[in-house]
């Protein structure tokens, strides 16, 4: 059985598909992008305000269910540009201080609205 979880606390889905989902004990939140949800705009030009705004819409639609990064047990990080890596993992590593998640992280081509990174999270309840 499978819940679908929304908040408004995060940026509404921009196609046919739910900001995540809840099955089986474990919650999968869609790649999230730095889209601040009050003002529906791209959060910052660099590296490091797009990962923090991504990595505070992933703790919004946790916190739809009542869970914190801490229930983070993988993340997929996508970024546009592999020479940002280290100011991208110098936020991430500020979000997940110990006992941080499995992690991939990889380069593409382009992400929706242009933006810098996307990053997809499974927790666990």
């Amino acid at each position: 059985m499978k819940k679908i979880i929304s908040t408004d606390k995060a940026p509404q889905a921009i196609g046919p598909y739910s900001q995540g989902v809840l099955a089986n004990g474990f919650m999968f939140i869609s790649g999230q992008i730095p889209v601040d949800y009050a003002t529906g705009k791209i959060a910052g030009i660099g590296i490091k305000d797009q990962t923090r705004q991504v990595l505070e819409n992933i703790k919004a639609v946790l916190a739809a269910e009542n869970l914190t990064l801490n229930a983070v047990v993988k993340t997929t990080v996508y970024l546009t540009d592999m020479t940002t890596f280290t100011d991208m993992n110098e936020i991430y590593q500020g979000y997940f201080k110990t006992e941080p998640p499995a992690r991939a992280t990889v380069q593409v081509s382009r992400l929706p609205k242009d933006v810098l990174i996307e990053i997809e999270a499974i927790a666990a309840q």
